[in-house]
């Protein structure tokens, strides 16, 4: 008996081994002997993410390698997979130990990306369909629940229909890239844009989204406006009011004031008093938008930056799965919540009564946790010192994470609301004041560096019917353009993408599904739209940059500049997860909106009048010259190209990611006018390991030099002491 249990990287395989008695560390695996668990042996092995990955084009056929409109639409009968070779030495281990099993558990992340990586693995290896296939679902990696998970395993087959919608949405992606992409980077070719242009169902209609914001600024026209504001002496002291109402010139407001007889100190009367105590509840607990939005607000943090560090502290099992959608919790997670509060609080140092130990509904509601529950800390508390040896970044969010799931059991922030109404001779003037009664949950979240709202007033004693004097005067402003998104908003935007969809059923659809993208993908489609220069951050605003305006020009009208395609999606690709659709007739219908998206694009783009200016003009002199035929080499894309490759079919070309090593714009330059770099440091084998090289180029081909020794530059010694001297 062999029971095979897949992780999905390392880490996890590392931690998961760590509740089981005998374990032994091999190369690619982990042997494990634990009779409480497994008959007989077991091995624990791990993909490193995603070990299989759909095939390139030219796989299928050698026309597909190069882009041509002619070669358009690229649709094989029968989509492959393959193994990167950088991965291949890992799925051989895995692929030999699976082909052994007598079972096999899947152990990825508990999402349906996890289930397709796990398949894929086992669809490629070979394994035969009567080996049985169980399923471990849990959304933390702390030892007890990694046990209890364990002795609780999942029958495999519950969560196939989840494999063939993740795999549906896979092909479709990359169909859509496939084709679009090409084409439109052809099409814009012709109207003298020289680059690449990358097109995605969720990165092109988030681009959208950002640029039209962008639009609406740059068409903004700045308004002058009036308002009225009083000075208020009333017997118990002074505050200020304002009239609701905006006038458009000086001519209005003298008009007015003139009408209602207001000149100078004008008498008037507290027409209306209201008071009212509010109890304002803590805020939901963290999904991973609602923390990467929070921490873009408070530190700055990017959405990319949060996931990376929230996987750490995951893996570190003091933080629950942070890929999720979900703001609530179960009755399961709530009972050891409640346990652990003095132990939370400790930790914070913030003692308090706490008002609420029993579930409550906006936090605790079994009915809305599907796949997995919100972000929460796990029964596993540490000490003070281990926090404080996290980097602040790493501290920052563990313990934001912390104050919120505290929050839950802290009593209610008390405020006293007091709405004022102020008569002067006719005109209504309004006012609100807040008078904090207990801080409740929110001295969880109190510092040293927390300031008061200067815009909150504070309001002396008052009686409706009191009679004041008021001094009017108006106050110049103008009206201000919507604000540019920040990267944190980015994130809320992607989800509530439905709220610009008009048709209804769509809308509910994007609403149901939380928008376009995925809590696991969010921010990585926000880094896609970096890396391909669409977008520019600069002080946490988001601009679309000139390349990227030209890509929504493109697009504009079509469903790919839309979040409609995603609700038509994901109508469909749910169908398919609760086992009522197939996926072959999805994958019919995206081959229909490829052909029609051929057939609507180039009329498009050619009547496109775009602005020359923002195009890169820098073609003629490129960056060096071409060594098969003299024409200039440019950027484009991943790649440094002969800019006359379409019209003389030049197929001089070099990869800008060469052993996994980015060559700059300076190394090609030096290369392409020397013939030869300096020793260049950083590369890395398929093996992992680092080298040095120089670079030379021979018949318009890139090689490795390793006899050129690399050269040093002579420190200034004097120099050196004198600045340590100083320092």
């Amino acid at each position: 008996m062999t029971t095979v249990i897949l992780a999905e990287k390392p880490d996890q395989a590392r931690s998961y081994a760590a509740v089981f008695k005998q374990t032994t560390k091999q190369k690619g695996y982990i042997t494990i002997q634990d009779p409480r668990f497994f008959k007989g042996e077991a091995i624990m092995t791990w993909g490193i993410g995603h070990l299989v990955e759909l095939c390139l084009p030219g796989h299928y056929k050698k026309e597909w390698k190069r882009w041509n409109l002619a070669n358009l639409p690229i649709l094989p009968e029968q989509v492959e997979f393959q193994v990167p070779r950088s991965k291949q030495e890992q799925f051989n281990i895995v692929k030999n130990w699976l082909k052994k099993a007598t079972t096999i558990i899947i152990a990825t992340d508990p999402d349906r990306e996890g289930e397709n990586i796990a398949r894929s693995i086992i669809k490629q290896a070979g394994v035969r369909n009567h080996v049985p296939i169980k399923r471990l679902w849990i959304n933390s990696q702390e030892n007890d629940v990694v046990r209890e998970g364990f002795l609780q395993l999942q029958p495999g087959e519950k969560f196939l229909p989840m494999y063939e919608e993740a795999k549906a949405r896979q092909v479709a992606d990359w169909l859509v890239g496939m084709n679009a992409s090409p084409l439109y980077s052809l099409l814009l070719q012709t109207k003298g844009v020289q680059d690449t242009f990358s097109v995605g169902r969720v990165q092109t209609p988030t681009l959208y989204l950002i640029y039209l914001r962008q639009k609406e600024i740059e068409a903004f026209v700045s308004e002058p406006f009036f308002e009225l504001k009083a000075n208020v002496d009333a017997s118990g002291g002074t505050f200020q009011a304002s009239l609701k109402q905006r006038l458009k010139t000086k001519e209005d407001v003298t008009t007015l004031l003139e009408k209602h007889g207001i000149k100078g100190k004008t008498p008037g009367v507290i027409s209306e008093l209201t008071k009212k105590n509010k109890e304002i509840p803590s805020p939901l607990l963290h999904s991973l938008s609602t923390l990467q939005a929070t921490a873009n607000r408070k530190w700055k943090y990017s959405p990319s930056t949060v996931l990376k560090i929230m996987q750490k502290l995951y893996e570190k099992k003091w933080l629950t799965y942070p890929r999720t959608e979900s703001n609530h919790i179960t009755q399961a997670e709530f009972s050891y919540l409640r346990k652990n509060v003095t132990g939370y609080q400790q930790l914070l140092e913030s003692p308090f009564e706490p008002a609420y130990l029993y579930p409550r509904k906006r936090y605790v509601n079994d009915a809305k946790v599907q796949e997995h529950y919100a972000i929460i800390p796990t029964k596993k508390i540490p000490t003070a010192s281990q926090v404080e040896k996290l980097r602040q970044d790493e501290r920052n969010l563990y313990l934001e994470v912390v104050k919120t799931t505290l929050a839950m059991f802290a009593p209610p922030y008390k405020v006293e609301e007091t709405k004022v109404t102020v008569d002067v001779q006719g005109l209504a003037f309004h006012t609100t004041g807040k008078i904090e009664q207990a801080l409740g949950w929110k001295e969880l979240f109190q510092s040293s560096k927390s300031k008061k709202k200067e815009d909150e007033q504070v309001l002396p004693p008052l009686e409706k019917g009191e009679p004041i004097q008021a001094m009017v005067k108006a106050k110049e402003g103008k009206t201000q353009p919507p604000a540019y998104y920040t990267e944190g908003q980015l994130i809320p935007l992607m989800k509530t993408a439905g709220k610009f969809v008009e048709d209804e059923e769509e809308q509910a659809i994007l609403n149901e599904v939380t928008g376009i993208g995925t809590g696991a993908t969010r921010a990585n489609i926000i880094e896609t739209l970096k890396s391909r220069e669409y977008i520019t951050i600069n002080k946490n605003s988001v601009y679309v940059t000139p390349k990227g305006k030209i890509l929504c020009e493109a697009v504009e009208g079509n469903l790919l500049s839309k979040a409609e395609m995603t609700a038509q999606w994901e109508l469909f690709l749910r169908k398919i997860g609760q086992g009522e659709k197939d996926s072959a007739t999805f994958i019919s219908n995206i081959h229909t909106y490829i052909h029609r998206l051929l057939t609507d694009a180039p009329s498009h783009v050619k009547t496109m009048k775009l602005d020359t200016s923002t195009i890169d003009t820098s073609e003629s002199a490129g960056i060096g010259p071409c060594p098969l035929c003299g024409a200039a080499v440019v950027q484009r894309g991943p790649v440094f190209a002969c800019s006359k490759s379409k019209e003389n079919n030049c197929k001089f070309v070099i990869v800008k990611r060469l052993a996994k090593k980015t060559l700059t714009e300076g190394m090609v330059k030096r290369l392409l006018t020397k013939g030869e770099t300096a020793v260049l440091k950083g590369f890395k084998s398929k093996a992992g390991k680092s080298f040095s090289a120089a670079l030379v180029l021979k018949e318009g081909k890139v090689e490795f030099d390793f006899t050129k020794k690399p050269t040093y530059r002579k420190k200034n010694r004097t120099n050196i002491k004198s600045s340590q001297a100083k320092g």
